[in-house]
């Protein structure tokens, strides 16, 4: 069998597809990937800050559309850049293991920021939450692969730090001098982040059969819950929202695939001043996700803070 997996161009997402075809051969030998890749909104552009280029699928698009075009069998993507939901004729198809979820201070460890300290991400989550622990913080946009975030601490901006997933640092063998994984108490994560996420066309058999052998059923859990949330909230990575769930026996990264789930949320003002978070256990991740997101959309004063 030969399967085609498109993905983005940058080194990031070429270790994520490559680590896709080595799962895949392990799992169905003589199995053969060719990597196609695709070039997004997001690539072409790496300057305009992502809300203002409409948020999440500004990486996807363009690689979803190969594959519905048939120039392309999977979809390889970061799961945090995916849309709460799915074209109709995909299928979020496996979730293999997922890394750490975390994210990463690099520069300089989060107590050690001298007040009035600039911070650089291009994420509205990231500055908002960050923003509600240290309101004296200052905050830079940033832009671009991970190799060219990083460089910036070493430039004329005057950047005290900048925020990276660590699973990008993790997967691209990076190990810059200082790195503050920060606990989910202080940032908590982007839905998905640290998972990758594979799309085939829903009525495609033979590739939902694959996909199968290389999907970790406690990942995709956890990620399953987090996108309910995101689902039932609206909202995109435009919108300084959160949520990452964990197996209850406490694991980071997942633990086994079955009992009950804790997942964590929150929904906060843009500048930070106000951090809404909910936390619940059980069993049906989706369910548990839609009743996080509407406990607070109604009840915690969430619709308020995102302008409904």
């Amino acid at each position: 069998m030969h399967v085609r997996a498109a993905t983005r161009g940058s080194a990031l997402a070429r270790w994520q597809a490559d680590r896709l075809s080595a799962l895949i051969v392990a799992a169905r030998p003589g199995t053969t990937v060719e990597i196609v890749v695709v070039e997004t909104t997001g690539d072409l552009d790496r300057t305009t800050p992502l809300e203002q280029m409409g948020g999440q699928g500004v990486f996807v698009k363009e690689v979803q559309a190969a594959v519905l075009e048939g120039r392309a069998d999977v979809a390889v993507h970061s799961a945090k850049d995916l849309p709460a939901l799915t074209p109709d004729a995909l299928v979020l198809a496996a979730v293999p293991e997922r890394a750490d979820p975390r994210d990463a201070l690099v520069g300089c460890r989060f107590d050690d920021l001298a007040v009035g300290a600039t911070v650089a991400t291009g994420s509205i989550r990231r500055r908002a939450q960050l923003a509600h622990w240290r309101p004296d913080l200052e905050f830079a946009s940033l832009r671009g692969n991970i190799g060219t975030r990083l460089a910036k601490l070493d430039g004329p901006d005057g950047f005290a730090a900048i925020v990276v997933a660590a699973a990008a640092l993790d997967r691209l063998g990076l190990t810059p001098t200082v790195v503050d994984l920060l606990d989910q108490s202080v940032l908590l994560p982007q839905v998905g982040q640290g998972a990758l996420a594979v799309e085939c066309r829903s009525d495609d058999g033979l590739l939902l059969e694959l996909l199968a052998a290389v999907d970790d059923p406690a990942a995709h859990r956890t990620v399953a819950a987090e996108r309910a949330f995101l689902a039932e909230l609206g909202a995109g990575c435009d919108l300084p929202v959160a949520a990452h769930a964990v197996l209850v026996d406490g694991s980071v990264l997942g633990g086994g695939p079955d009992g009950d789930l804790r997942l964590t949320a929150s929904v906060s003002s843009t500048d930070g001043t106000v951090l809404l978070i909910d936390e619940r256990t059980g069993s049906d991740g989706p369910g548990m996700g839609r009743a996080v997101a509407r406990s607070l959309l109604d009840e915690r004063g969430g619709s308020a803070l995102l302008g409904r």
